[in-house]
């Protein structure tokens, strides 16, 4: 079977799954970091995650703030905050053994100098119980399943700003296990394992990175730069073995343009393992995240004896491409990145949970046959998850999310929990799945109703070499993207577009908004486009509102009989504090006009319009603030009377339109499990009376990536 073919069964099969009522993974419950931290304005980081024996306490690594945090979910659907422990250093993996915290802390105090400490805590009272020197700098750490030793990863890490980042730089890394007495670390037993002189690429110098341990007592371990795998026993190397390299088809890439283009290969990639989870003590998984020279953007299943047995390909990406997480702007580095991995049965079924980090997502795959893992569910999580951990006992599985972009008043670091349950898949909720070829999708702004359950959106300027406009099913569940017009100028994509609204022209067209940057040389314009997407018709604004522009500009676009009218963003020049005008465009008369519309009082931030729609009687809008996750307080849809859409000429008084609350949407956007997403952006009303809103991912650059595209009911 094609690799194509292999990628479009499996996004499938996930879209069925999420149609149908079986056991499916939802998220429940999110908790951000800072809540823990004494400074919840300080830089935090949820990065390896463990759970206590009785599943009821998690325990996350903090590099930034130096400490291991701890969440209470006895009830998983509110997490409560712990606290922290400072433990002297970085923290760099914790692994929970009973109520003991095991955490691996590096004290280097320089790249040629490394150091580093398994630490003991008792979960209960946060107190230091044993200390042992490791030798090096630590990374990862795995308990045996029998609780009877922990083995660390010595790794040693390379100063990437010296020889152009490449191995070998000395000291060399290694493996060490200490032996687990009544759950703490017996330092006087430690033991050293050499892993040097096995890899072909610098065998001087092995990185160790990740480490698990199987029910016989082996450890696997991966060497990322070196792209080798260490199988150890009882002390001792029992094999070896390059990780190999994959011939990737249908990939993006290249970040040269912004554009999703799945056309191109790259043969012999490396895998450059990071991630490695046994699933029985004959094979294990590794995630090919890349580092140096590498990076298949897949994952792989091994057997201990290093025979390949399963290979995904470029399979993974194009599920990920197909819910929208495509991280575009890292298409010529590693893809989506897969890192972290973790392996359980629920209810007899054994998955892996594969964390891509820089999509944002985890794939869970049912691997009862190793030889042909079937990717069940796309999940979403925080920003660039690092580790997760599961505890099928309650049907639990967690995810640590290390990014953390506080600086840029963006989405905190989160821990994000999820449960197993009887139930469908809540998430994607738009997807792409099920097209007869791959079509990659994001940045959603604008949106119009088509006939039946047919609704059309636009691209933001993201994508500035691909603006294109989606018909998406709205029938189905999840939501299917059934096609993708590219708009285009002669032929070619059409440049120097933001398109922010869309509605129908009556005759199989469209008009367009496009919001303006004069800064970047993008105008505000409306466009009109034909059913083939090619633009026929461009109009610019009139003088009397270009001098008082800004560069938040049209935001939405609806036509009422011979009238277009767009929402402006946020106040321009002219306008009264508080206050933004619909502009009003007559197609016959060529006649300009507005009306004012009175915002919410801004808290944080400011607050805004970014989408209007014409339906029945009213015209409805949608207000927002530009704030996420508990900062978050207006996201609303408003109806204004159609009557009132009287237009005055520009530079005259204004009338004010009067507004009715239609609908909060924070409560819906709470009930997906993660925190509250800034961009509500589009807003479709059927004939029937039935919205439809949807929100805008930002191409997954500084973003989760997630949309949601969901029905507000009868209008």
């Amino acid at each position: 079977m094609s690799l194509k073919l292999v990628s479009l069964t499996s996004a499938l099969a996930i879209a069925a799954s999420a149609a149908a009522a079986e056991q499916n993974f939802n998220r429940i419950a999110s908790f951000a970091t800072a809540t823990n931290n004494a400074d919840a304005s300080a830089e935090s980081s949820a990065e390896i995650i463990s759970a206590s024996g009785d599943g009821m306490t998690l325990a996350y690594s903090d590099s930034p703030l130096g400490v291991v945090g701890f969440i209470d979910i006895t009830d998983p659907a509110a997490p409560a905050a712990l606290g922290n422990i400072d433990v002297g250093g970085e923290p760099t993996a914790v692994s929970l053994s009973g109520t003991t915290a095991l955490v691996a802390v590096n004290t280097s105090p320089s790249f040629t100098a490394p150091s580093g400490m398994l630490k003991a805590y008792n979960v209960a009272d946060k107190s230091e119980l044993v200390s042992c020197d490791l030798g090096g700098q630590p990374d990862s750490t795995a308990v045996a399943p029998d609780g009877s030793f922990i083995a660390v990863a010595i790794e040693n890490e390379r100063d990437e700003d010296l020889g152009d980042g490449r191995v070998g730089q000395m000291p060399a890394g290694f493996v060490v296990t200490l032996p687990l007495v009544d759950g703490l670390p017996d330092c006087a037993g430690i033991t050293t394992i050499d892993v040097t002189g096995l890899a072909d690429i610098a065998p001087e110098d092995p990185e160790p990175e990740f480490v698990d341990i199987n029910a016989a007592g082996e450890i696997v371990v991966t060497m990322q730069e070196n792209n080798h795998i260490v199988i150890i026993k009882d002390g001792a190397v029992t094999a070896d073995f390059s990780a190999g390299s994959v011939d990737l088809d249908g990939i993006d890439a290249t970040d040269e343009k912004a554009a999703l283009t799945f056309t191109e290969s790259q043969p012999a990639r490396l895998r450059e393992p990071d991630g490695v989870q046994w699933i029985d003590d004959t094979h294990f998984a590794i995630a090919n995240e890349g580092d140096m020279d590498g990076g298949s953007r897949g994952w792989t299943i091994m057997s201990k004896d290093g025979t390949q047995v399963y290979e995904s390909g470029a399979d993974f990406e194009h599920a990920v491409v197909q819910t929208g997480h495509y991280p575009d702007r890292r298409s010529d580095a590693k893809g989506v990145e897969p890192e972290g991995m973790e392996f359980a049965t629920f209810d007899g079924t054994p998955y892996v949970f594969l964390l891509a980090e820089r999509a944002s997502v985890v794939g869970v795959y049912d691997v009862t046959d190793p030889a042909a893992p079937k990717l069940q569910q796309i999940l979403p999580s925080g920003i660039a998850p690092e580790g997760a951990i599961a505890i099928p006992s309650r049907n639990l599985f967690i995810t640590a999310n290390e990014a953390d972009l506080i600086e840029d008043g963006g989405a905190r670091s989160h821990v994000m929990i999820y449960e197993y349950q009887d139930a469908p898949a809540a998430y994607p909720q738009l997807t792409s799945a099920g097209a007869d070829s791959l079509i990659g999708w994001g940045a959603i702004s604008g949106m119009v109703a088509g006939e039946g359950t047919t609704i059309y959106a636009v691209n933001d300027s993201f994508y500035s070499y691909q603006p294109t406009i989606f018909t998406i099913d709205a029938g189905q569940t999840p939501a299917q993207i059934t096609a993708a017009l590219p708009v285009t100028r002669g032929g070619m994509p059409a440049q120097k577009l933001d398109m922010e609204g869309i509605t129908l022209d009556g005759q199989g067209g469209f008009w367009v908004a496009s919001e303006g940057r004069t800064d970047r040389m993008t105008p505000h314009g409306i466009y009109h486009v034909e059913a083939d997407g090619n633009i026929d018709r461009e109009i610019s604004l009139p003088a009397e509102l270009l001098a008082v522009e800004d560069r938040f500009g049209f935001e939405g676009i609806t036509q009422i009989g011979d009238t277009l009218w767009m929402a402006v963003q946020r106040e321009w020049g002219d306008d009264a504090k508080g206050h933004v005008k619909l502009v009003a465009y007559n197609l016959d008369t060529e006649d300009w006009g507005a009306v004012s519309y009175p915002l919410d009082a801004a808290g944080a931030g400011w607050v805004g319009l970014s989408e209007i729609t014409a339906h029945g009687d009213s015209v409805y809008v949608v207000e927002r603030d530009n704030q996420i996750g508990s900062a978050a307080a207006l996201k609303k849809v408003y109806r204004i009377p159609a009557a009132d859409m009287v237009a005055a000429p520009l530079g005259s008084d204004l009338p004010v339109v009067t507004k009715e609350e239609v609908r909060d949407l924070i409560p819906d956007l709470k009930a997906n499990g993660g925190y509250v997403v800034d961009k509500v952006e589009g807003l479709a009303i059927m004939a029937d009376g039935t919205a439809w809103a949807s929100t805008d991912n930002d191409g997954v650059d500084d973003s989760s990536g997630e949309t949601f595209f969901w029905s507000l009911g009868q209008f």
